[in-house]
């Protein structure tokens, strides 16, 4: 697959470059998978599924930018391909419900690829893949899934105004959770990364993102900090 350009778009893209991105996206999608017909149709679900007027960040150029992602991380996964069919399956289905959507995501993707004759070793991993998702803690020696996790949460090393563009299109999505249940739920999932040791799992994300991704979550932290906290809320999907 070639290298993608990067692109500073969050969210839902304008009509005119949502079909540039539709058809950049399609191009990778063939040299990845192959030029037949049923791999088309595939392709073309999976692109009306990212395009699906619900979403607001987890759409089009989230897909683009994790792409992009895995191309500068590749070098430290195992089976890089694998990687790129995970990130193209990896949100296919998205409602806002951790794990739930993961799983369904994960089924999606095995029956997808069965239709279109893929092996099951690429099946197996892709889906395993999906599924690590949900928490983006890959096991040690995990050279695909520390590149795919890094690259889903690349976002979070973004320059400041793409950084908030992140999150205001996050908190669109969750629009029908109260303000000061959703600012908990925040709060919980950005205090609990900024505790860990490394936000990143390979050394090359480590190198690109960490030091701007901390600054980017403290300085929401702060953001957030004030106001009256309610009971807990599933945490926001970042990935």
């Amino acid at each position: 697959m070639a290298v993608f350009e990067d692109r500073a778009d969050s969210g839902h893209s304008r009509p005119g470059k949502e079909r540039e991105e539709v058809a950049l996206l399609m191009v990778a999608w063939h040299r990845l998978v192959g030029d037949g017909a049923e791999a088309g149709a595939v392709g073309a679900q999976l692109l009306k599924r990212w395009s699906e007027p619900h979403r607001r960040y987890h759409a089009l150029p989230h897909l683009w930018k994790t792409l992009s992602a895995v191309d500068v991380l590749r070098e430290s996964a195992q089976d890089v391909d694998a990687v790129r069919y995970a990130v193209w399956f990896h949100d296919a289905v998205y409602e806002g419900r951790s794990g739930e959507d993961e799983a369904q995501s994960a089924r999606l993707a095995r029956r997808l690829l069965e239709s279109i004759g893929a092996e099951a070793e690429l099946i197996g991993e892709v889906t395993r893949l999906v599924l690590l998702t949900e928490s983006h803690r890959p096991g040690p020696g995990d050279g695909n899934g520390a590149v795919l996790c890094d690259a889903d949460l690349s976002i979070l090393g973004a320059g400041p105004e793409e950084y908030l563009a992140y999150t205001s299109a996050v908190r669109a999505e969750y629009r029908h959770v109260p303000d000061r249940v959703f600012r908990q739920g925040r709060l919980q999932f950005l205090q609990a990364a900024l505790e860990r040791p490394h936000l990143f799992h390979t050394g090359s994300g480590r190198r690109q993102w960490e030091t701007r991704a901390r600054a980017n979550m403290r300085a929401e932290v702060e953001r957030l900090t004030p106001g009256v906290w309610g009971a807990a809320v599933p945490r926001p999907e970042v990935g």
